[in-house]
């Protein structure tokens, strides 16, 4: 298979991928649509293909879940997404107590959207609730360092983590949301995922889990706050999974706003007269996760070569020129290039090279190749591109494309080989977000190797920044040596909206409701 092919597979999935997008095309030029209906009603329509499991921030790591949680809640800092400067949000200032201890000063006046007062006590219930393992939160790699929270007065407290932590703020201004102590004490996390309350610009007036989700911009959000007013009055999101039906809702104005696009649909939305494409690279990474686990369906991905062999069958950069577009870069190492201790110096990197692959599996005792399962749960159309390739050297893959949660799930339990996984980091910028989520023995590892743990614990506890670096380079480069996974590129977002829609796109990947307006 030659460069710059993605195989008769990946062109047969494009083929009917441009078909039915050129039918749609004509079905909404024909059909006129409303353009401004969305205006009309103040009511910005998305359609999302992803339903999180859970509203709560602390249960839910799918983006959609992200991205509401960043409009519904607020952080006790805020991180300036061009500049990252760090701000007061729910804190007025803070400062540092000593290597382990954060103090903040918080502000008076907030409100949540029940009426509930903010104050400590807000901060220390969050906090120390989802800290706690018992209480099982999914996001755990972003409380797990956290070892107490203390409240010093009404309005001021502290926040201790179990070693040193040159990260934490960057969690504090990005991924720990502060709950109304009262209301979450009584819901918990299933109440608060049925009747959500936050403090911040938006405010979730409908749920209907696994449907939709409708919020209304908070009157009474706090005018102090580094974030804008909110403009549009309401935001309704659809959890609509199949691509087809968002583009011809998009098409027809039934929906405003889309995201995650692929890159030949986007280019034909583009001669659309009502709507608007914009794409930017962002911190999400792509890579292909491999199970060597005692216990996993594919004891074949225990052998090294058979992993450098997957490695090798690849063919990135055809992948990124046919498929995934938007300026996305090839990585090297499980972590986003821009983070604070990511790097690629020093790591193994497998080019293309289908020969070597055929070599590689003949020598590991398998010259015809085998067969196992790859999941997957979003870019279908790069997931059946890399399963062409493998088959090109003998590996047969059949996919199994799921829901996130149960993918996960599916992960955890042992049960998968090859996994086609995105990670985002949850907005931190910084390694200790990714390379542990995956290699740190946490519930997400399929590898666990010892050593790894050793130097990513020891990384994300040293405040010295020459060491730390140093540390999470040993950590990439013994990955990419052992080749435990295939990491393979930064994942572009193609976004396409109703050209009355102002937003502006980010490299975190949040849409910002509360920065977004009619025009």
């Amino acid at each position: 298979m030659g460069r710059g092919s993605v195989g008769s597979f990946a062109r047969r999935g494009r083929a009917t991928a441009l078909g039915l997008a050129a039918g749609l095309l004509a079905i909404g030029m024909l059909a006129a649509p409303p353009a401004l209906a969305g205006k009309k009603n103040d009511t910005l329509q998305m359609a999302y293909d992803q339903a999180p499991e859970s509203v709560d921030p602390y249960f839910n790591n799918v983006r959609i879940g992200v991205i509401i949680a960043a409009n519904v809640w607020d952080t006790l800092l805020y991180r300036d997404p061009v500049t990252h400067e760090y701000k007061g949000q729910l804190a007025k200032s803070w400062k540092q107590i000593d290597d382990k201890t954060l103090e903040f000063e918080l502000r008076q006046g907030v409100k949540f959207h029940n009426g509930e007062e903010f104050d400590a006590d807000s901060v220390v219930y969050t906090l120390n609730f989802v800290a706690d393992p018992k209480n099982k939160a999914v996001t755990q790699q972003n409380v797990q360092w956290i070892e107490k929270v203390e409240k010093v007065d009404k309005y001021k407290v502290r926040v201790v983590s179990k070693e040193p932590f040159p990260a934490a703020k960057d969690y504090l201004a990005t991924t720990l949301a502060i709950h109304p102590a009262k209301y979450y004490k009584e819901a918990g996390p299933k109440g608060m995922n049925a009747k959500p309350v936050g403090s911040g610009p938006y405010k979730v007036v409908e749920h209907i889990p696994g449907k939709s989700i409708t919020l209304e911009k908070f009157a009474d959000y706090f005018k102090d706050s580094p974030r804008t007013q909110p403009k549009i009055g309401k935001v309704r999101i659809r959890f609509i999974p199949d691509r087809q039906t968002q583009m011809a809702e998009v098409l027809s104005g039934g929906e405003d706003f889309i995201m995650h696009v692929p890159k030949d649909q986007a280019e034909k939305l583009q001669t659309v007269p009502h709507l608007q494409v914009l794409s930017g690279n962002t911190m999400r990474i792509v890579f292909m996760q491999m199970n060597t686990q005692d216990g996993g369906p594919a004891p074949q991905l225990k052998d090294v070569r058979v992993r450098k062999a997957i490695a090798h069958a690849i063919d990135r950069e055809a992948i990124i020129k046919n498929i995934v577009g938007g300026g996305a870069e090839i990585i090297n190492t499980i972590c986003t290039p821009s983070q604070v201790g990511c790097t690629q110096q020093g790591a193994t990197v497998y080019k293309y090279d289908p020969a070597l692959a055929k070599k590689l599996l003949a020598e590991a005792g398998y010259p015809n190749g085998f067969e196992l399962d790859i999941h997957a749960y979003r870019e279908r159309n790069q997931t059946e591109a890399i399963i062409n390739y493998l088959q090109a050297v003998g590996i047969k893959a059949k996919l199994n494309f799921l829901q996130y949660a149960a993918m996960r799930d599916q992960v955890r339990a042992n049960k998968t080989a090859l996994v086609h996984q995105t990670w985002g980091s949850n907005l931190v910028n910084d390694v200790s977000a990714s390379t542990p989520v995956y290699y740190g023995f946490g519930a997400d590892d399929v590898t666990r190797n010892a050593q790894v743990k050793e130097l990513l614990n020891k990384g994300d506890h040293t405040i010295d920044p020459k060491a730390r670096n140093e540390l999470y380079r040993k950590a990439l480069v013994t990955i990419s040596e052992n080749a435990y996974s295939v990491p393979l590129w930064s994942l572009p977002v193609y976004y396409v909206a109703n050209k009355e829609v102002a937003f502006k796109p980010y490299s975190d990947e949040l849409v910002r409701f509360w920065e977004m307006g009619w025009k």
